[in-house]
This record gives C-alpha cells, sequence and structure tokens, in this order.
C-alpha cells in the first residue's frame, strides 16, 4: 500500500496560484514505517561502525586534531552543496591569516558555518544551555546567516513568507514547501518527535527527523546546512557519537542527485524506507571513512615527528612549530611567530627545518609573505571537498 504522508494546498505567491506541500507530522502513519531484513542489516552495521568510530577516538593520539580538521570538512563541503567555491586550502588559508578579511563571500558562509556548529555543539555540552529544540535551531541559523549574503533572509526566524525550491518563480518551482500559517504547528510537532520515546531506533529518527526537516523548509535560506548538522547534533543527543567526528556532507555531495531524489520520493511516494537505506549507506561509509582518516593522519604524524626527531639540527622551535601543524596546516610566517612566542629569525629557521625534510611545502609563490602547507596531511584531509 502506498503511503500518503502529506497533503497540497492551494496558496498565491507572487499573484499566482501554486500548490504547496504540508507534510504529516513524525512518525510516518498508515502503514507504519516498515524494518526490512535489509534495514535491519544495515541498521546492524552503521550501529557497529559507530562503535568502532568511538574506539578510534579513544585511541588516536589529539583528539582535538581530527575535531578540528572533520568540523572544517564539514563546513567546506555542507556549503559547497549550496553553490558556495571556497575550498578546505582556501579556509586554512584565511585562518592562518593574522589579520584575516572576510571580503570573500564564499569564506564568510563556510566560516559562519562554523560558528553555527561551535554554538550549537556548546549549547549541548551545557548543563545550563538550550536543548535540541527550534530555538537552539533558530539560533543556530541566525549565526549561519550572518552578513553579506544572509541578512537579507531573516536571520534566526522561521519564515513568513513563502519559499519554493527550484524554477525561476513558485509556478515553474521543483518544490513548493509548507505554507508559513502551517509552520507553527508542524515545528512544534517536529520538536516533540525529538523527546518522544517510541519503539523506532534513534538512527532511524535521525534520518526521519532529517527528511521532515528538508520537506518542511522552515528558513527562507539556509535550510539545508541547517537540516545536515542537525544529523550531527541528533547523533550526539541520543549519544549515539560522543565527538563530531562524523559528518554525512561528503557522502550527501558525492551522490547529490540520489540525495534529491530519495527526499523527493518520500514527498511524493511515502517511500520512508529506500530514504532510511540510502540514510543508512551514508552513515556506514562515512563511518568507515572517518576511522580511516583518523588512523592515516595519525600514522602520517607519528612518521613525521620520526623524520623530524631524526635530523641532527632539529631545534626545540622546530619540533614545537612541527606539533602545531595539525592544527595548523597553512603556516605563514606571522603565525609560526604568534604560536613559538619567538624572534622572526628563529621562527623563519623553523619553517626552513621543516621545508628541508619535505614536510612543508611553500605554496604562494610569493618573495614575501610566503604561505607553507603541511602538503601530505592536506592531501588526506581535503579528499571530498575539492570543488
Amino acid at each position: 500500500m502506498k503511503r500518503v504522508t502529506g497533503h497540497d494546498e492551494k496558496t498565491t505567491v507572487a499573484g499566482e496560484e501554486v500548490s504547496a506541500f504540508v507534510p504529516f507530522s513524525l512518525p510516518p502513519k498508515n502503514p507504519k514505517f516498515t524494518m526490512t531484513t535489509q534495514c535491519e542489516k544495515l541498521l546492524q552495521k552503521a550501529k557497529i561502525n559507530l562503535q568502532q568510530l568511538e574506539v578510534v577516538k579513544d585511541i588516536i593520539p589529539s583528539l582535538d586534531w581530527f575535531i578540528y580538521s572533520f568540523v572544517r570538512k564539514e563546513a567546506v563541503t555542507s556549503s559547497q552543496i549550496e553553490g558556495t567555491q571556497a575550498t578546505l586550502v582556501d579556509l586554512l588559508t584565511f585562518e592562518s591569516n593574522s589579520k584575516p578579511s572576510k571580503d570573500n563571500p564564499d569564506i564568510e558562509e563556510v566560516c559562519n558555518y562554523l560558528d553555527a556548529i561551535k554554538y550549537a555543539r556548546e549549547q549541548l555540552n551545557n548543563k545550563k544551555g538550550l536543548p535540541l529544540s527550534m530555538r537552539l535551531l533558530n539560533n543556530t541559523h541566525k549565526r549561519l546567516m550572518t552578513g553579506s549574503r544572509g541578512k537579507n533572509k531573516q536571520p534566526g526566524q522561521i519564515r513568513t513568507s513563502q519559499n519554493w525550491i527550484g524554477g525561476t518563480r513558485p509556478g515553474n518551482a521543483v518544490f513548493v514547501p509548507t505554507p508559513p500559517h502551517k509552520l507553527n504547528k508542524l515545528l512544534s510537532d517536529f520538536e516533540k518527535y525529538i523527546h518522544s520515546h517510541d519503539k523506532i531506533h534513534p538512527l532511524i529518527k535521525t534520518g526521519l527527523l532529517h527528511v521532515q526537516f528538508e520537506t518542511i523548509h522552515p528558513y527562507l535560506d539556509g535550510n539545508g546546512r541547517i537540516g545536515r548538522l542537525l544529523i550531527t547534533l541528533l547523533l550526539e543527543h541520543w549519544h549515539l557519537i560522543s565527538e563530531p567526528l562524523l559528518y554525512l556532507s561528503v557522502f550527501l555531495k558525492k551522490h547529490r542527485q540520489e540525495y534529491y531524489r530519495q527526499l523527493e520520493n518520500v514527498r511524493l511516494n511515502g517511500d520512508f524506507e529506500g530514504w532510511i537505506l540510502f540514510f543508512l549507506e551514508g552513515i556506514i561509509t562515512i563511518a568507515e571513512e572517518s576511522m580511516a582518516l583518523a588512523k592515516n593522519l595519525s600514522n602520517l604524524v607519528a612518521n613525521d615527528r620520526k623524520t623530524v626527531l631524526s635530523q641532527t639540527k632539529t631545534s626545540a622551535f622546530t619540533m614545537r612549530l612541527f606539533e602545531q601543524l595539525p592544527l595548523h596546516p597553512i603556516m605563514t610566517m606571522s603565525l609560526a611567530l604568534n604560536l613559538l612566542n619567538t624572534t622572526k629569525p628563529t621562527a623563519l629557521k623553523a619553517i626552513s627545518s621543516l621545508e628541508e625534510t619535505k614536510i612543508l611545502s611553500e605554496i604562494s609563490g610569493k618573495k614575501k609573505d610566503r604561505v607553507y602547507a603541511y602538503t601530505d596531511y592536506l592531501d588526506l584531509l581535503k579528499i571530498g571537498t575539492e570543488l
């Protein structure tokens, strides 16, 4: 039996009548969500992979390295799905600048995403902070939409006008989401479902909540980025992961057309089951890739540390600078001076020493204000973030 997931409602936008979609509240009904054999198999594999990711987290030398790296990878990739042209190297180069300028709107958007992630996680990890709720998402959205491109998109506010996806106007849009006068009830039910207790596994609930959020599309802009961030927040909320080491955006970017097709298939055909299979495959894949990346980065740093220590001219300042590279894989003289708190000749000697061992590479081609990269580290980290 085909499941009906909502109904169309006629609404007038810019003088033309269109059909906007109003989804039913979760969980799926008529029929209820079906746990097929394939779904159960993928769920078990996803649970095992998340548990293994927790083990990797406990044995890597520095959790800070990986949180720093994975969060930035997510910020870049999720923004790229929305059309932002900034790369991971662009972001890290911007952050290495002692006097950064946000003149580049693409970089500004990625930095806003970093601020949004930081804010949301701080709230959830603070006993006095906001719980996972629409108020938290609204405040997170406000930070996401700060700046030139988002200031006119009602930052932090549920939209009061009709939006649409694709097309040049509502009449030829690919999808027209819920009319604004229906949002309060739907979002209230959405929030209640986050904190409800039922027999559906939290991983599957996470997938259901993501597709529901994207269908409702409660903001004028930024829905995709907040919806993808919601996945990681829910995984932490339900203690499926303890640190933000799993983000789905790399998988969703790689399979973008299938992602959109699955979301549409829920709305048109009620196929929550098909969407959840795709979602669980993403969790399994990204957990495996995250584990492999953590191990590869750890091994690279360990081997390079041995290389640096084996050099007869290695100074304490060289080693101190090397140990900073996982958190600062793009290095400049001003950044080295700040990190080492030393003189310019000493900082230059440390950089030159790491350049001689081919750990750092000069990438700017300039004689002044030179920029160096921990190239091998970046080559591993940036996989999936290329434009």
